[in-house]
C-alpha cells in the first residue's frame, strides 16, 4: 500500500483529565458533552456550559479540534433550551456539533448556520442514501455505525461526499449502534436519552426449548469484548476514511493516552507506507498489551473484518479484567506458581499482542470465578523468578494479596503496571 495521509484521530473527554490527556496524547481532536443533558453520556461527569471557551481554547491551542456531543433525542418542549446552548457553542468557537436528532440539524441550520454538523452513530446512517438525506440536514460528516464491514464503509465512501468517521476503538454495544430499548423497558433509563443501563453486561441464562442450556463459565451472554480495529485501519485509509473515532466517555485519562498514543504511532506507521515492518507490528503489539492492561473486557476487531459472533462475546466476564498471565499452579507461603494455562485463540482481526513477562511492581488479580465479586485477592508483585515455558513464581510482600483465598487453577490477570 503507497504512503496516505493520515486521518484525524478523535479522542473521547469526559472530564478535564481526559481532555488534557487526549490533547497531550496527540489526538487531532476531541469531543465531548455537556451536563445540560442532549448527550449519550449522561453518566460522564461531562462539562458545564460556561467550560465552553476555555474547552475550545484548551484544544485550539494544542492545534486540536472541538466537537460537542448533542447526540440524543431531544423533545418539543426541550427545543428553546437546546436553541440557546447552540447559540452558546457557536458563540464559543466549537468546530462542530455531533447530532442524532434531524431537527436539531434543522433548528442548528436556522440558529448558527456556520457551526458544523456530524450525525452521530445514533443516527444510524448506514449507507450513502441514508449520507444523502443527512447532507440534506446540513450534515458534512457521517460517523457511520460499528455494525459495518470495511466493504460497505467503502460502497458508502463511494455514493457520497460527506465525510466518513468510523469506530476504531472502544466499548461496543450488542444492539445496532445504540438503538436498545432494554434499558428504557426495564428500568425507565432511555439510551436515546443518554441513561443507558448497559442491561447487556448483566448475567443471563439460555433457554432452547424452555430447557436451561449449560455454559460453564459463560453467564454474560450479550456483553460483547471491546474493540480494538487497528487491523482495519490500513484499508479504512486506503477508503479515505477521514476520522478515526476512539469510544471513551467514561473512561480515565489512563485508558485515553494509551489508546491515543497506540493509535497514533500505528496510523503514522501506515501513512509511512511501515506499517508491514517487523518494527512496526512489534510495537502494536507492545501497546495492545498495554492497552488491555489499563482497561479491556478482551479485544475484537468488531464487524469491520466481517461478522463472527462466536467471538464478539466471551461471556465470562463483563468488566476490565486486564491481560491473562496464566493460572494458579500452587500457592506457597507469599508466593504463587503460575503456568501457562489453556491457550485461547484470539478473535480473527484482533491486533497482535506481545508475549507478557510479569515484573516487580505490576498489578495483578486471582479470578475468583465470579465477575460480581469485588474483593477479588490481588495486589502488586514484589519479584519474579522466572522458570521458563511460561511458568513463573512471583512473589508478594505484607500486607500483599490474601493469598488463603487463592486457588490452584485460578486464572490470573495482569491489570496495571
Amino acid at each position: 500500500m503507497p504512503p496516505v495521509s493520515p486521518p484525524e484521530i478523535l479522542a473521547p473527554a469526559g472530564d478535564w483529565d481526559t481532555l488534557r490527556a487526549g490533547l497531550a496524547a496527540g489526538a487531532d481532536a476531541v469531543y465531548f458533552g455537556l451536563d445540560d443533558g442532549f448527550n449519550a453520556r449522561a453518566r460522564a461527569q461531562n462539562f458545564v456550559s460556561e467550560d465552553l471557551d476555555a474547552i475550545v481554547r484548551a484544544c485550539h491551542d494544542a492545534g486540536a479540534r472541538a466537537y460537542l456531543t448533542f447526540n440524543t433525542l431531544v423533545f418539543e418542549a426541550e427545543l428553546p433550551v437546546v436553541e440557546a446552548l447552540l447559540r452558546r457553542a457557536a458563540q464559543a468557537g466549537v468546530d462542530a456539533l455531533i447530532v442524532q436528532d434531524p431537527a436539531l440539524c434543522l433548528l442548528a441550520q436556522a440558529v448558527c448556520p456556520a457551526l458544523e454538523l456530524h450525525a452521530s452513530t445514533q443516527m444510524t446512517v448506514s449507507s450513502a442514501e441514508g449520507a444523502r438525506f443527512a447532507a440534506r440536514l446540513g450534515v458534512t460528516r457521517v460517523v457511520l455505525p460499528r455494525e459495518l464491514t470495511t466493504e460497505q464503509v467503502r460502497r458508502v465512501r463511494q455514493g457520497t461526499d460527506l465525510e466518513l468517521e468510523v469506530f476504531v476503538h472502544g466499548a461496543l454495544c450488542v444492539s445496532w449502534s445504540g438503538q436498545c430499548l432494554t434499558s428504557e423497558a426495564w428500568g425507565g433509563r432511555s439510551a436515546n436519552r443518554g441513561q443507558c443501563a448497559q442491561s447487556c453486561r448483566l448475567p443471563y441464562e439460555l433457554l432452547v426449548d424452555g430447557e436451561r442450556r449449560p455454559l460453564g463459565e459463560a453467564r454474560y451472554l450479550l456483553s460483547p469484548r471491546d474493540l480494538a480495529a487497528h487491523m482495519s485501519v490500513p484499508e479504512l485509509m486506503d477508503i479515505g476514511v477521514h476520522t478515526l473515532k476512539i469510544e471513551g466517555r467514561l473512561k480515565g485519562a489512563a485508558y485515553v493516552v494509551t489508546a491515543v498514543e497506540a493509535m497514533r504511532r500505528w496510523v503514522d506507521a501506515i501513512a509511512r507506507g511501515r506499517h508491514t515492518t517487523d518494527e512496526a507490528r512489534a510495537t502494536l503489539a507492545e501497546d495492545t498489551g498495554e492497552m488491555r492492561r489499563v482497561y479491556s473486557r478482551g479485544f475484537t476487531g468488531g464487524f469491520l473484518g466481517g461478522t463472527d459472533h462466536q467471538t464478539f462475546v466471551d461471556g465470562r466476564f463483563p468488566k476490565h479484567r486486564g491481560a491473562p498471565l496464566g493460572t494458579v499452579e500452587a500457592v506457597r507461603g507469599r508466593e504463587v506458581v503460575v503456568g501457562p494455562g489453556e491457550a485461547v485463540a484470539a478473535p480473527p482481526m484482533a491486533p497482535p499482542e506481545s508475549e507478557l513477562s510479569p515484573r516487580a511492581g505490576m498489578g495483578v488479580s486471582f479470578d475468583s470465578g465470579d465477575p460480581a465479586d469485588t474483593n477479588e485477592p490481588g495486589g502488586r508483585i514484589f519479584e519474579v523468578e522466572a522458570q521458563g515455558a511460561g511458568r513463573f513464581v512471583l512473589r508478594f510482600g505484607e500486607p500483599g494479596p490474601e493469598l488463603a483465598r487463592v486457588r490452584p487453577g485460578q486464572r490470573v490477570w495482569v491489570s496495571g503496571d
